[in-house]
């Protein structure tokens, strides 16, 4: 079952990239006392992660923090190492807080996993992005086709936050 409204995240462990190299953070380092913009693409670099989701986040990452926004996080069922070069190469670099969620524990934990094996992509995360208030989810839009980002988008997200 998916994750939904009024839904309290479940406790899962990401990998992000600090200052020494790879390190382990828990929902609820990340989550507690926040108000967080969290979005999911299925794989880093892939065409339309890349061109059509993520940039809207970097360009409205200051509209967000305008509306008292405190974190924008990216996951995908990608290693750490991949996603901060994506973030590099995409100029999300220091805008948006990279989740590795490499053996996809969360994406099962919260219903959102996606096969992918028939592109030879394996088991991914389906697109979606939501607004995470202290760990409870108070918004959600999730993509309803592959290839598109128009329901899950930055500019989606922002009108409600």
């Amino acid at each position: 079952m998916s994750i939904k409204i009024g839904d309290r995240l479940p406790e899962a462990t990401f990998v992000t990239m600090g200052a020494n190299g790879p390190e382990k953070r828990s929902v609820a380092d990340i989550f507690r006392g926040k108000r967080v913009v969290l979005f999911a693409v299925p794989g880093a670099f892939t065409p339309t992660c890349h061109l059509k989701h993520m940039p809207g986040f970097i360009q409205q990452a200051e509209a967000f923090r305008a509306r008292g926004i405190d974190t924008i996080a990216c996951v995908a069922v990608n290693d750490i190492h991949v996603l901060t070069a994506w973030g590099k190469a995409s100029g999300a670099d220091g805008t948006i807080l990279f989740l590795a969620d490499g053996n996809g524990d969360f994406t099962r934990a919260v219903g959102m996993e996606l096969d992918g094996t028939a592109f030879g992509m394996g088991r991914r995360s389906q697109r979606y992005a939501m607004l995470v208030e202290d760990r409870v989810v108070n918004a959600i839009h999730l993509e309803a086709q592959p290839g598109t980002a128009d329901e899950s988008s930055a500019e989606r997200l922002l009108a409600i936050v």
